[in-house]
């Protein structure tokens, strides 16, 4: 069984993404997906209270369930088998990397946002770090 990781956020790239390896599914593979959402750790600046941190990492989660579970309907239409969802907080590249591993998939897929080079150069590429971290192949779908 062929096990793919599949970063997802809720955006039209992430939703490519997921089709693309739904017509994987189609082609006879016997394939398993597993979502993942990825947070960045929210940063703090100044004096908050426990509750009001409390409330942001809810919010977090909340966000998370959200886009995971309008993930996983998409793979469902798309005759994807699911395995369990997965989340994390912190550097998404490296959490995706770390969940692939911890997950011991043979491919992880996520979508582009398709800014081009300069703006990869400037600001770095969530997807470009993760190829290059990855153990494993990785399938970029713009």
């Amino acid at each position: 069984m062929l096990k793919i990781l599949i970063a997802v956020d809720g955006s039209e790239h992430a939703n490519r993404a997921i089709e693309a390896v739904g017509k994987m599914a189609h082609s006879a593979l016997d394939l398993q997906a597993t979502m993942v959402c990825v947070s960045p750790e929210p940063l703090f600046y100044g004096d908050y209270t426990v509750g009001t941190i409390e409330k942001i990492e809810e919010d977090q989660k909340r966000q998370q369930n959200n886009i995971l579970v309008q993930a996983m309907a998409l793979g469902r239409t798309h005759g994807l088998q699911l395995g369990d969802p997965a989340r994390a907080y912190g550097v998404i590249a490296n959490e995706i990397v770390r969940i692939a591993k911890e997950r011991e998939v043979d491919q992880i897929a996520l979508g582009t946002r398709g800014m081009g080079a300069v703006g990869n150069l400037l600001l770095g590429s969530v997807a470009q770090r993760v190829l290059h971290q990855s153990p494993v192949p990785v399938l970029l779908v713009k």
